[in-house]
């Protein structure tokens, strides 16, 4: 991960303007948060975002299914919950932003899931996400090792066993994103597609090819999905 790490700083360098998606998704969620501002972090896990941002928010609540990943947060004092994004175990309108990273693409029912965004929502509300693309071929790649159970991306990523789960890329190209988010009564922002070349940079010859093959992947199959949506 050090070395992906500094092969970004690198690539960042080359190409001026560009993010990794992880800092476009953390300028989206703190473009939200004031000190009245109420915070649901799904898919919550060990930490994320709020790990750096939860000071800016006047609360913020963390939810995941994994108990053993709640149990550990880094954050000791945040409030969560046990809870599945097709459940969400709150009222209505009793969030003014709701964020999720890396949690999209491991839904079995998104589309329940995103409708229980909108229910918690309050008028007005923002819901921001990042998730894989799964029209990148390090995605395709990552469909058809079926042995891996759709887990290769997450090792690449740099996850531990225990935070790593079978990817089922049931919302994850923008056509199908748009459809759900609409279905579920959540406006459309923004969708931003966001190239890294970087996953696949465990050595110079392999940097450079990544950042060359980079250069004819179109917008639509860049590697990372950056949403932002609102209450219809």
């Amino acid at each position: 991960m050090d070395r992906q790490e500094s092969y970004r700083r690198r690539y960042a360098s080359e190409h001026p303007g560009w993010q990794p998606a992880s800092h476009v998704y953390r300028d989206r969620v703190a473009a939200h948060l004031g000190p009245s501002v109420r915070v649901l972090d799904l898919g919550c896990g060990r930490g994320g975002v709020v790990e750096e941002l939860h000071g800016r928010a006047g609360r913020v609540v963390g939810v995941d299914p994994d108990r053993a990943s709640l149990a550990e947060h880094r954050l000791v004092h945040l409030p969560r919950a046990a809870g599945r994004a097709e459940a969400l175990p709150f009222p209505d309108r009793s969030f003014d932003l709701v964020c999720c990273s890396w949690v999209l693409e491991h839904l079995p029912d998104p589309e329940r899931a995103l409708r229980e965004v909108a229910r918690v929502l309050a008028p007005g509300g923002h819901f921001v996400f990042l998730t894989p693309n799964v029209r990148h071929p390090l995605l395709t790649l990552n469909r058809w090792l079926r042995w891996t159970r759709g887990r290769a991306v997450g090792w690449l990523y740099g996850r531990a066993e225990a935070d790593t789960f079978p990817a089922l890329y049931q919302a994850n190209t923008i056509p199908r994103l748009t459809s759900l988010l609409r279905s579920a009564g959540l406006e459309l922002v923004a969708l931003i597609p966001v190239g890294d070349p970087t996953y696949l940079a465990f050595n110079e010859a392999l940097y450079r090819l990544s950042a060359w093959v980079e250069r004819w992947i179109p917008p639509s199959a860049r590697v990372h999905l950056v949403g932002e949506a609102t209450v219809a």
